[in-house]
C-alpha cells in the first residue's frame, strides 16, 4: 500500500551526517540493552527470524528523525533496510506511512524503542516549531530556538528546529558572543561588557548583547553589536526599538513568547524570535510501529 502524500516539505533541508547522528543512537541503544541485552527478544524470537514494519504517523505534523531509525536498525543488524517514504521536514496527516524497514527481528524489536523515542521527539519539536512559524507568516520575523535543549540531543533537536522552518540561535558557547544580563551586572555595564568583548572576538565572531530596556538599548547602539536581544520588552518598547535601531543591528525578541503571544510580537517588527518551548516544551509526536 502506498503512504498518503505529504504536505509542504521545508525546502533545501541539509541532513545529519551519519557520524553526528551514530554515537548519540548507540549510546541509547547501550542505555536501553543494559547489561545482558534484550532477553524478552532473545527468549521468545528465534535466532535467524526476520521481521518487517512499518513506521506511521498517529496524528498530524511534521516529521523529523527517520535517519535515527535507519541508524538505529543498523547498529544492531547491520544487513537491516530502511526505506523513508517521507522526507523530513514534510507535513503528514495521521495514518500517513513514513517509512518502512526489514531486519533480523531479535535486533528490530531491540531497536524499535530507541528509535520511536527520537523520532517522536524530534518530530515533536519539528511539528511545535512549524506551528510557530505559521503564526508569523507574512512578517519578517524568523523563529529561532535557544540552548535549552535535552543534554546530549541539542544537535538533533535544533535539526528538528530546522525540519519545522525555524532557525538556530547559536549551537554552544562557542560560536558567538552572547552577554547576557549577568555577564552585563558582572562588568558593570552595557558599555563595559561591549568593549571588552570588542576587543577578545575574532573577526569571524559575531557579538550580541541583551537589553531589559529602551535605555540600555540606547548604549548598547553606541557600541555597535551585532545583534541586540530584547528581553521581555512590551510590544510598544518592541516597536520604538526597531524604530530606533533602524536596521543598523539584528533585533532579537525573546522572553514572554507563545503561540498566543508569538503574532504581535512578529508583527513589532523585530528580525528575530527566540523561543525556548520549542525544546524545552514540545510535546512527543506519537509514531507507531507495526508488523507488515
Amino acid at each position: 500500500m502506498n503512504a498518503p502524500t505529504a504536505g509542504h516539505a521545508v525546502a533545501d533541508l541539509a541532513p545529519l551526517p551519519d557520524t553526528l547522528i551514530e554515537p548519540i543512537v548507540r549510546a541509547a541503544l547501550a542505555e536501553d540493552l543494559g547489561r545482558a541485552g534484550d532477553i524478552t527478544s532473545e527468549a521468545c524470537i528465534p535466532a535467524d527470524a526476520r521481521f518487517a514494519a512499518r513506521f506511521a504517523a498517529r496524528a498530524g505534523g511534521v516529521v523529523a528523525g527517520t535517519d535515527c531509525a535507519r541508524l538505529a536498525l543498523a547498529a544492531l543488524d547491520p544487513t537491516a533496510r530502511l526505506e523513508a517514504l517521507i522526507a523530513d521536514g514534510s507535513t503528514v496527516q495521521p495514518g500517513t506511512v513514513i517509512a518502512r524497514a526489514e531486519a533480523n527481528a531479535r535486533a528490530f524489536l531491540s531497536a524499535e524503542r530507541v528509535a520511536l523515542n527520537l523520532m517522536g521527539r524530534m518530530s515533536g519539536i519539528a511539528t511545535l516549531t512549524a506551528a510557530y512559524v505559521a503564526e508569523t507568516a507574512g512578517t519578517r520575523a524568523r523563529i529561532i530556538d535557544t540552548r535549552k535543549t535535552t543534554p546530549g540531543l541539542r544537535a538533533l533537536e535544533k535539526y528538528a528546529v530546522r525540519c519545522g522552518g525555524g532557525a538556530n540561535h547559536r549551537f554552544g558557547l562557542d560560536d558567538a558572543i552572547l552577554i547576557k544580563d549577568n555577564h552585563v551586572a558582572a562588568c558593570g555595564g552595557v558599555g563595559p561588557a561591549l568593549v571588552r568583548a570588542k576587543a577578545r572576538a575574532g573577526h569571524m565572531v559575531k557579538i550580541e548583547v541583551e537589553v531589559d530596556s529602551l535605555d540600555q538599548l540606547a548604549e548598547a547602539l553606541a557600541h555597535a553589536p551585532d545583534v541586540i536581544m530584547l528581553d521581555n520588552f512590551a510590544l510598544d518598547d518592541l516597536r520604538r526599538a526597531v524604530d530606533l535601531v533602524a536596521g543598523r543591528a539584528v533585533l532579537e525578541a525573546s522572553g514572554g513568547v507563545s503561540l498566543a503571544t508569538v503574532r504581535a510580537i512578529a508583527e513589532t517588527g523585530v528580525d528575530l524570535i527566540s523561543v525556548g518551548a520549542l525544546t524545552h516544551s514540545a510535546p512527543n509526536f506519537d509514531i507507531g510501529l507495526d508488523a507488515d
